[in-house]
């Protein structure tokens, strides 16, 4: 069984920063690509961000490139998302994803584990 864990969201004024945390656990985090999604309140899940097994190649939504960055520590079985230059539209609760491939999924039902989320809030 794969779980997901993710930290760092909160409460954050426009143009601050955040970073979320992904652990993972109960599989072969070496093998597998990671990605970022994230849901505002009456919208879709969305694609955010996703990067692949080693580390090599990531891609991001339109929305956040430029802003977001994300990394991944295969020793620590985490991925990361750094979130710069926050603007309110990115308030959203954010999810990790993982499914056992390469490249860079970037849809959700390519991913069949999910974590449980974390409220990212933006104020003016």
């Amino acid at each position: 069984q794969v779980q997901l864990v993710e930290s760092g969201g909160g409460l954050v004024q426009a143009g601050g920063s955040l970073r979320l945390s992904c652990a993972a656990s109960g599989r072969t985090f070496t093998s597998s690509a990671m990605g970022w999604f994230r849901q505002a309140p009456g919208k879709e899940r969305e694609f955010v961000s996703a990067i692949s097994w080693s580390g090599g190649r990531t891609d991001y939504a339109d929305s956040v490139k430029g802003r977001f960055t994300i990394s991944r520590d295969n020793a620590k079985n985490t991925v990361y998302l750094q979130m710069n230059s926050l603007k309110p539209e990115d308030t959203a609760v954010y999810y990790c994803a993982t499914v056992r491939r390469f490249g860079v999924p970037l849809t959700s039902y390519e991913y069949d584990y999910w974590g449980q989320g974390t409220q990212v809030t933006v104020s003016l």
